[in-house]
């Protein structure tokens, strides 16, 4: 099955969604010709990652754009350089040793966590070093500076405090800027996107955001989007509200088990597999969907390799059938939850944790003890003649 991490779309429930006259778009279903939004009155659900790129490039197009915002986001500014020929080439002559470098760290990215602990430095010294991380524009930020960010209430405080403060400064309206501020969860703890030019967009004369968690949304209408306070009149609206993630790919499908067993019920409790590949009770079905917390290309990367050795071992082997035990999904399910005790993930509400999906079970989705334990696991059970596996 590789059905990636994030396929299934999510719509909103509201109350008349399909009575709007005019035209709308879901981010995950963007049609392959040019949108032309010259002279039209756009309004956008959704300031995650994707609603974020969405505004932050439309703004300039539009006639007036209304952003419908829930919950803020916490961002990170992205430096991308153009970079002229001999930098490219110091880049492509480094290729091999930043393979490599990528290999040994946590997130799957060319930087990981410091060793330091961070109140083992001064406030100043804390504060340096996100100024030096906030300055390189990537996710260093997030997943390159201290591990205590994740678990540490203080330390995510003072974090997310310097993370707000540089969202103030870039918005002129201070009323804007507090309700562009997230202030219910800590830096982190949800998905971190990176952004070009997004806050300068509220600067815009063309430009409105709209707070729903202060006037909630009635219904949408024939014309547009009615508010507790006010109706705004559209000619486009565009749902970029995300993803039933990790999951919702699968349990959308009919798949069903030996024992008639459908995906969907035995993931009511939240999916339960076997290194992250394997449900017991699905034999030779093997999940390819980024359920490990790193990046995505280099841990899919590691399931590909995983999954075409074990089919090879099959084959040498005249194996026909490859079934994990409910043994090894127990043990497996119960470690991969026991990661996140103490993570402030599991306190915020996210994608991350399924709560963006009326009914969803509150789980972490995500293996969460990083790129190099979970290759090593994966290693372990291939060394061991696929330990945990029953094979015919």
């Amino acid at each position: 099955m590789g059905t990636g991490g994030l396929t299934e779309m999510s719509l909103p429930d509201f109350a008349g969604i399909n009575d709007f006259a005019g035209i709308w778009y879901h981010t995950a279903r963007w049609p392959k010709q040019a949108v032309d939004f010259s002279g039209k009155r756009v309004g956008v659900f959704g300031t995650g990652a994707t609603g974020i790129q969405v505004i932050q490039t439309i703004a300039a197009q539009v006639e007036h754009l209304k952003v419908f915002q829930r919950t803020p986001t916490y961002t990170i500014p992205m430096k991308n350089p153009r970079l002229d020929e001999a930098q490219q080439a110091l880049l492509r002559a480094g290729h091999s040793a930043l393979k490599e470098r990528v290999h040994d760290t946590f997130s799957g990215a060319e930087f990981t966590f410091d060793d330091r602990s961070y109140f083992d430095l001064s406030a100043d010294e804390r504060h340096a070093r996100m100024e030096e991380l906030w300055a390189e524009g990537s996710l260093s930020f997030w997943v390159g500076s201290f591990r205590e960010i994740l678990t540490d209430q203080r330390a995510n405080a003072e974090v997310s405090e310097f993370v707000r403060n540089k969202i103030r400064a870039r918005v002129n309206d201070p009323v804007v800027a507090e309700k562009l501020v997230p202030s219910t969860y800590g830096f982190g703890t949800r998905r971190v996107p990176l952004e070009t030019g997004y806050y300068e967009v509220y600067n815009q004369d063309n430009v409105e955001l709209v707070d729903v968690r202060e006037h909630p949304i009635e219904t949408i209408t024939e014309k547009g989007v009615k508010t507790t306070l006010d109706e705004y009149e559209l000619d486009v609206i565009i749902y970029a509200t995300g993803f039933d993630a990790i999951t919702g790919e699968l349990t959308r499908m009919d798949i069903r088990g030996e024992d008639g067993t459908s995906i969907k019920d035995a993931w009511a409790d939240g999916p339960r597999t076997y290194l992250t590949f394997q449900t017991a009770g699905f034999p030779n079905l093997f999940i390819v969907n980024g359920a490990v917390f790193c990046n995505f290309t280099r841990c899919a990367e590691v399931v590909a390799e995983w999954v075409s050795d074990c089919i090879g071992y099959m084959r040498e082997k005249g194996f026909e059938r490859i079934n994990t035990t409910a043994e090894a999904e127990e043990a497996w399910t119960d470690h991969a939850n026991s990661l996140t005790e103490g993570m402030l993930f599991t306190k915020t509400k996210s994608w991350f944790m399924g709560t963006n999906i009326p009914g969803k079970k509150k789980t972490f989705l995500f293996y969460a003890a990083g790129a190099p334990m979970f290759r090593q696991q994966c290693a372990e059970v291939a060394a061991k003649g696929y330990e945990g596996f029953e094979l015919s």
